[in-house]
């Protein structure tokens, strides 16, 4: 089957218009949090677990309801990119939050950098009923974009290949999934059996080899062949907690982590023997949502939306939260209250 690209304009770079932009950080580490409720960003120091500042959207010309979801960052951090549902924008920052460049996209949702060259792949919201059939895929440098026919109802879930050949999507609407080699144009269909399954995210390990992601309506978790890049057969499958969402991987691709967003906990699986290693429940944990990793893999921050108000503050309210865990001793050692609904989250890539 061929793949279509579809031409789209070229959006210039545009000046940082707000107060957020800091002294140069040098090569400190941070891992961001989206506030998808109140259109601003968490920028977490790494080195404290402290919140270094919080990027507000509103002073760069967008509303309180321009919904930033989802981060992918650079792997050396220079730069960090961030997904406004409703804007319909996809914003690149530096690392000291300057915005220096911008692309136009329908709902967009999860972003995905390419390993291997300067494209930023984009998916469509969960929020979005029916957008078109299309993933995006945006040159950083030019802000180009090009829509990729997946053929696909809601695609979300998203995955490239290490070597950036082979980009991946999954329908939130059907058990299908699609793998495009972005060289031939060609792509292959992977149907899964059962009920709807509806694949949030999909990973891929650091050494290329395995594939995985989370089901949030049947609380399944895949395992799929992704050495040949192409089909991905199903290889296991796991029962996990309910809604397991957004997957990461250390750099070592020993570990997975991920969050059962509808049962307030956190999964650790082992990846040699595909089991799960732990699962941790506890203070904070309120509708657990995006995941990220420092680059040491020490700590694993997870974003809680809190709208069961499962979580409630000294003084009454209930924020959202990031929830620091220790990945060696599997348990919370800090709660950071944040933002209103708290969502993507995203540091330097494991690979």
């Amino acid at each position: 089957m061929g793949m279509l690209l579809v031409s789209a304009l070229l959006f210039s770079a545009c000046a940082n218009s707000g107060s957020t932009m800091q002294s140069s950080s040098d090569d400190r580490e941070f891992v961001y949090i989206t506030n998808q409720g109140e259109a601003s960003v968490n920028v977490i120091d790494v080195a404290t677990n402290t919140i270094a500042t919080v990027v507000d959207l509103k002073e760069f010309g967008y509303d309180e309801g321009a919904k930033p979801h989802h981060i992918a960052v650079e792997p050396d951090g220079a730069h960090w990119y961030v997904s406004l549902i409703s804007a319909g924008h996809v914003l690149k920052f530096t690392r000291d939050n300057e915005l220096v460049g911008y692309a136009e996209f329908e709902v967009p949702g999860l972003l995905e950098l390419d390993p291997s060259s300067n494209k930023l792949f984009v998916g469509r919201s969960m929020a979005a009923v029916n957008p078109p059939q299309r993933i995006g895929m945006i040159d950083t440098d030019t802000f180009e974009v090009e829509e990729i026919e997946v053929f696909l109802p809601r695609p979300h879930a998203l995955a490239v290949s290490p070597n950036g050949r082979f980009v991946y999507s999954a329908s939130l609407a059907e058990n299908r999934m699609i793998a495009v080699d972005l060289e031939t144009g060609d792509s292959e269909f992977q149907i899964l059996d059962g009920p709807i399954h509806t694949l949030v995210d999909l990973q891929i390990a650091p050494d290329g080899k395995t594939m995985v992601a989370g089901a949030q309506m049947t609380g399944k978790f895949f395992f799929f062949d992704a050495e040949d890049q192409s089909g991905v057969p199903i290889e296991t499958i796991l029962d996990v907690d309910a809604a397991p969402w957004h997957p990461v991987f250390n750099r070592e691709g020993t570990r997975a982590y991920f969050a059962n967003k509808m049962a307030d906990k956190v999964t650790i699986l082992n990846m040699e023997t595909r089991e799960v290693e732990a699962v941790i429940e506890g203070n904070g944990l309120a509708q657990p949502h995006g995941t990220a990793l420092s680059s040491d893999g020490r700590f694993l921050y997870v974003s809680n939306q809190n709208m069961n108000m499962a979580y409630q503050a000294e003084d009454g309210s209930n924020p959202g939260t990031v929830v620091v865990i220790d990945t060696e001793a599997a348990e919370i050692v800090k709660v950071i209250e944040v933002g209103v609904l708290p969502s993507g989250a995203a540091g330097r890539p494991t690979w």
